[in-house]
């Protein structure tokens, strides 16, 4: 097993033979789509955490300095 950099998640990936022009510009599309749905879930979570306010440290915990 060759041990080297391995790519995790989403992607594009092509297999032999590349693909034609339409099939291409409908993956673009598509990998657009997701990139834009998770820059939209990144930004929700961020607004999420800034209008939160900070939780209260328990008592298991102790308050750092």
């Amino acid at each position: 097993m060759h041990k080297g950099h391995r790519r995790h998640g989403r992607g594009l990936r092509f297999r032999r033979p590349f693909p034609n022009r339409t099939e291409l510009l409908e993956r673009l599309e598509a990998y657009q789509r997701d990139l834009e749905q998770e820059l939209a879930d990144l930004d929700d979570l961020i607004r999420h955490l800034r209008d939160t306010p900070p939780a209260e440290p328990t008592s298991e915990q102790p308050a750092q300095v």
